[in-house]
């Protein structure tokens, strides 16, 4: 593991000052931000119906529909193991966090409009979640579409670079 982690850091040694500082998710946020692989999702106006994103090593280019004050649009994340997120947005959008049955939002624990990792991520947000079905809502913004990326911190990759 660590070896992989010093590996993207000198890979990344160019563009990145302080390797040290950057966390394996964001390095993973960044090179799927940048490199897909791309899944186009046109979010709903409401929670009900929401497409489903999931922490698969991919992007998710989400379409928002126009709404009351500007675009926003919702889709929905199941959680199979309880632990940190991050989610990583290519552009300087809203995000909120719910749980499917809309009764409680999610705190953040930090949210930033970038990463040391890379110039891409224009907003990442980090947020403990349990086991369950959530509903991320973006906007309302002037974006007609935001790219997403969803990391679990500290976890294990199952796929080679």
């Amino acid at each position: 593991m660590m070896k992989k982690s010093l590996f993207a850091c000198l890979l990344s040694s160019a563009l990145v000052v302080g390797c040290g500082n950057t966390s394996e998710a964001d390095t993973e946020g960044c090179e799927h931000l940048k490199e897909g692989p791309g899944v186009s999702v046109t979010a709903t106006a409401t929670a009900n119906g929401a497409p489903a994103v999931s922490n698969d090593h991919k992007r998710y280019d989400i379409a928002l529909p126009a709404g009351t004050g500007g675009n926003t649009g919702s889709v929905s994340f199941a959680v199979g193991e309880a632990a940190h997120y991050v989610f990583f947005l290519g552009a300087d959008v809203n995000l909120g966090i719910a749980t499917s049955a809309g009764s409680s939002s999610v705190s953040f624990e930090s949210s930033e409009k970038s990463s040391e990792a890379c110039g891409e991520v224009k907003g990442r947000y980090v947020a403990e979640l349990q086991v369950g079905t959530y509903t991320l809502t973006f906007g309302p913004t002037s974006q007609s579409s935001v790219s997403l990326v969803i990391e679990e911190e500290g976890g294990e990759h199952d796929h080679e670079h």
